[in-house]
């Protein structure tokens, strides 16, 4: 396939940053129906690293990306994830940063399984009010929302100029497009963000920033969706 990546635009003044997003392959947390923080994340399903072995031939073969840096939330899931793709940009030395973890649900609420959550806590609203305490003893989605903007704010300063590849989670991607693109908190649109698909960003001229690609997947081609989910139960 034809690679993706489009050449670096530069000016005089500002030089042009690249940030890719990966989500993680598919976890096992995911499978057993568990809300899986950092805390009871215990990576990346048979199927999960699959996806992330596709991702990395893909990458090996197109070279449609020449990453600088590359960064890993603090979850297993994220930097199992990294880890296999790391060879195919160039064998770069996984920095793995807290700060793009996914929606910490708290000590009391990580591990617990979503119809336990549900029976206890009732469904949550994610679009209403994001100071809400949806997770008790966790973060609020205004709390989320402003770690991984202060994380994207940080990494944009670090490396001007550059291609910095994170791999992190679907609620990070969607709270990326929120801040990158000074959409709301919450509400207004939904993501449905496929593991191990690259979703892209550049900073322009202006200051603003492009998006370039979103839930680019095509390496997954052949794959199961999912994994068959354990039954649920509120166990």
């Amino acid at each position: 396939m034809r690679g993706l990546r489009s050449p670096p635009v530069t000016t005089d003044a500002t030089p042009t940053t690249t940030l890719v997003f990966i989500r993680h392959g598919e976890s096992n947390v995911t499978v057993n129906r568990i809300i899986g923080g950092f805390r009871s994340c215990s990576g990346l399903s048979p199927l999960g690293q699959s996806q992330a072995e596709r991702l990395a031939a893909r990458l090996r073969n197109t070279g449609e990306l020449a990453v600088d840096a590359l960064i890993a939330s603090n979850f297993e899931r994220a930097i199992e994830t990294a880890r296999i793709i790391a060879p195919a940009i160039g064998g770069l030395e996984v920095e793995v940063d807290s700060a793009f973890g996914e929606h910490d649900p708290g000590p009391d609420i990580d591990g617990m399984t979503f119809m336990a959550y549900i029976e206890k806590f009732g469904t949550p609203d994610w679009a209403g009010d994001p100071h809400v305490d949806i997770f008790p003893g966790g973060e609020t989605t205004a709390q989320f929302h402003l770690r991984v903007g202060a994380a994207i704010s940080r990494i944009s300063r670090d490396h001007v100029g550059q291609t910095v590849a994170i791999v992190c989670h679907g609620g990070v991607i969607d709270m990326t497009f929120r801040h990158l693109l000074h959409a709301p908190v919450t509400g207004v649109f939904d993501l449905n963000t496929t593991n191990t698909s690259l979703t892209q960003f550049r900073s322009a001229a202006s200051g603003r920033w492009q998006l370039v690609r979103y839930n680019d997947a095509a390496h997954l081609d052949g794959l199961p969706i999912e994994s068959p989910r354990t039954p649920e139960s509120a166990s």
